[in-house]
């Protein structure tokens, strides 16, 4: 893919896209999609995937952006050319800064499917041949807190180990009645559906669900049994969003 499309005007929830991978990996795509083909700056793509036993993604080159992984079952084998070898299990996460180029691999772990979360941040140009650098945090690492109507797991931002070069925020809420999810002046960002059934400000929303904001905004979820999505918001660098495959510049 080789765009630099942005996103710039306010959209209702859209359904997620099957991406397939290859041999035993598959997910299904936030962003950039048939339906909402564009980027939301800071922020180069959202997946959630989803990794045959014995599968996953062979050693492979990032360069110019940073990742952040974040299991949701089963574990995921990690292995770079900084000479980490890490396994991540459900509510772990980890960071990759590629900077000026990193290589990786991702398998299943224990001979188990597994399935997670997967962003990608863009950094600003001035950045784009920063140093590769790796972290972690343990499920028992990232804050968690009980809201009205909803347990909220902070991934990236207050308390969180894991800090990108981006300003921004990353938010796992389990909502059991209301929640409400708060985009700074500024910031953009998206909440995706991960398990459940409500709405979003009154439109239907649940699994594999998108809905991106551009503005600083508001957002109520609403639900009559249960919904667990993430909501991400960061500080966009202004910059145009050039993908191509493993690399952004």
């Amino acid at each position: 893919m080789d765009t630099d499309e942005t996103a710039t005007s306010r959209t209702d929830p859209v359904s997620g896209e099957t991406v397939r991978h290859g041999s035993g990996v598959n997910s299904n795509r936030a962003f950039p999609t048939n339906a909402y083909p564009a980027h939301l700056d800071p922020f180069v793509l959202f997946e959630r995937f989803y990794i045959d036993p014995n599968a996953g993604f062979p050693m492979h080159r990032h360069e110019g952006f940073e990742i952040v992984s974040y299991m949701l079952e089963g574990g995921m084998d990690h292995e770079d050319s900084l000479g980490v070898e890490h396994t991540a299990y459900a509510g772990d996460g980890m960071q990759i800064t590629a900077g000026g180029g990193i290589q990786h691999s991702e398998f299943s772990a224990d001979g188990d499917a597994c399935n997670g979360l997967q962003l990608w941040v863009n950094l600003p140009r001035a950045e784009k041949d920063a140093d590769a650098d790796y972290a972690d945090a343990s499920a028992e690492e990232l804050p968690t807190e009980e809201s009205d109507g909803a347990t909220v797991t902070t991934v990236v931002g207050d308390g969180s180990p894991l800090e990108l070069r981006t300003p921004m925020e990353y938010l796992d809420a389990r909502v059991a009645d209301a929640w409400t999810w708060s985009v700074p002046d500024g910031w953009s960002g998206f909440l995706y559906g991960v398990s459940g059934e409500g709405t979003a400000d009154g439109d239907a929303f649940g699994e594999g669900d998108v809905l991106p904001v551009s503005d600083a905004r508001d957002v109520e979820l609403r639900t009559e049994t249960t919904l667990r999505a993430v909501a991400v918001s960061g500080r966009p660098h202004g910059e145009p969003i050039r993908l191509r495959g493993p690399v952004v510049r």
